[in-house]
């Protein structure tokens, strides 16, 4: 948020008080599209974010006011824009082993049945529903390696989704600065990390379990089969309340039976979906028997 940014409430007046032109209506116009494209609720409350984080891309698109930037990406040739614009918008924040109650309860709870019949023949399929850069994604694969070193050589696959292809581009490039890797246990870094000359990358045994690709969660999902374990946390919070709980039904036959769903500290699973995942841990759930969302 950029310094000396003020927001104002005078009806018709520019909303906050900086270089560019930024008025209510420009504000509606831009919520109206980043909800329609990402489902993410903006509310006047975040007027100033709002302004401070597209002023850089009015910048450096050479343009003087909001009214031109909403034309823009609103127009026949602003997918490119309205790209960028989502990414801008959309709050990155991720960490290895972020909530890591999470991880030692698939290792603990999940890992061991599933890994017993991947043993024999099964499959195994995580997902992770809001990848960001990729350090969810691999923390999920660490794990599975701390228990099963020749999983790479098994049937075992995480899928790694994000709205954000700049966000999926960093996780297939799988490489770090040291210190984003603070959250790594020390025997694992000194396993799957190793050092290059651009940064800290995964091992071949990390980057063989995940597979990442686009995807807008609130748009059409093209997978068919089910996953053992779900991962989608700290997304939601960012939906109303109705398109969460249309999230979390679509969630539900894509879950295998007593699979795993792990969701944000801030999240509570709502609607149908309620009757469908039983609680299972903090912000845990479990798949009941079968039944529809």
């Amino acid at each position: 948020m950029t310094s000396g940014a003020t927001t104002y409430q005078r009806p018709g007046a520019n909303m906050v008080d900086g270089e560019f032109a930024f008025t209510e209506a420009d504000f509606r116009r831009i919520s109206a599209m980043v909800h329609g494209e990402a489902g993410i609720s903006l509310p006047e409350s975040k007027a100033t974010l709002v302004y401070s984080r597209l002023a850089k891309r009015l910048r450096a698109l050479g343009l003087s006011s909001f009214k031109d930037y909403c034309a823009l990406v609103a127009g026949a040739d602003g997918l490119d824009e309205r790209q960028k614009m989502l990414a801008a918008l959309t709050t990155n924040v991720t960490r290895f082993f972020r909530e890591p109650h999470h991880f030692d309860h698939l290792r603990d709870r999940v890992l061991p049945q599933l890994l017993d019949a991947v043993r024999k023949g099964g499959k195994v399929r995580i997902w992770s529903a809001a990848c960001s850069s990729g350090q969810e994604p691999f923390s999920i694969a660490m794990t599975i390696l701390s228990v099963m070193p020749e999983a790479p050589q098994h049937d075992i696959k995480i899928l790694a989704t994000d709205i954000d292809p700049n966000m999926v581009a960093e996780g297939r490039g799988a490489t770090y600065a040291s210190h984003l890797l603070e959250g790594v246990p020390p025997e694992h870094r000194r396993r799957w990390t190793q050092n290059t000359p651009d940064g800290v990358r995964m091992t071949d045994d990390v980057r063989a379990l995940v597979t990442f690709n686009e995807l807008n969660l609130i748009g059409d999902w093209p997978m068919k089969g089910r996953f053992d374990a779900i991962f989608c946390r700290n997304v939601a919070i960012y939906f109303e309340d109705e398109t969460q709980s249309r999230l979390w039904s679509r969630f539900a036959p894509l879950t295998n039976t007593n699979g795993a769903l792990y969701i944000g500290h801030s999240e509570r699973i709502q609607g149908p979906a309620v009757a469908v995942y039983k609680p299972d841990g903090v912000t845990t759930y479990r798949k009941l028997g079968e039944g529809r969302a």
